[in-house]
């Protein structure tokens, strides 16, 4: 059976929005200095990557939600509810990891109501097939705590969080 519905990987990351301390270099005698608010603030990232299983010519989509905390079954409910806005009822294979929340007996009833939704897991211990885990290391080191001023709005700001959806612009030239 063939089916045309979009492969979306999902994962989630936490992060901590105090700076990085880096080495670097200053001015003889001139010590540089870090200075931040001292309060120990966590986000959380999810990100959805999508690829149409039947037409690659529609480009790969990227999802991805902000929160202040760390991901439930309740938020992560609205993360895929807003996924399946994004991609407008068409059909989503989403594969994940084996998180206790993407598996609770809530999700799993939420999911039963979703036509356009089906549900695989990834193997234990396999992160290297998950291309979310590459945009986790991508941010890595330069993470949310670059973000400057931008996280503690991130986690002080009021609701949920919020989500950016992506889709590929047109051909980039060099």
């Amino acid at each position: 059976m063939k089916k045309r519905a979009w492969i979306v990987f999902f994962d989630e990351s936490g992060v901590s929005l105090l700076p990085q301390v880096r080495r670097t270099y200053a001015p003889r005698g001139r010590t540089p200095t870090l200075r931040h608010r001292l309060n120990w603030k966590r986000a959380s990232m999810a990100a959805a990557l999508g690829y149409h299983a039947a037409d690659a010519k529609r480009g790969p989509r990227l999802c991805f939600h902000l929160k202040p905390g760390s991901y439930d079954t309740a938020t992560l409910i609205e993360v895929l509810e807003q996924v399946g806005a994004f991609y407008a009822g068409e059909p989503v294979v989403l594969v994940w990891d084996g998180l206790s929340a993407h598996w609770s007996r809530d999700m799993r009833a939420w999911v039963a109501g979703q036509d356009w939704l089906t549900l695989e897991r990834l193997p234990a211990y396999a992160p290297e097939l998950n291309p979310v885990e590459l945009l986790w290391s991508a941010i890595g080191a330069d993470g949310a705590a670059s973000l400057g001023e931008q996280g503690p709005q991130l986690t002080d700001g009021p609701g949920n969080g919020g989500a950016v959806h992506s889709e590929p612009a047109g051909p980039r030239h060099g």
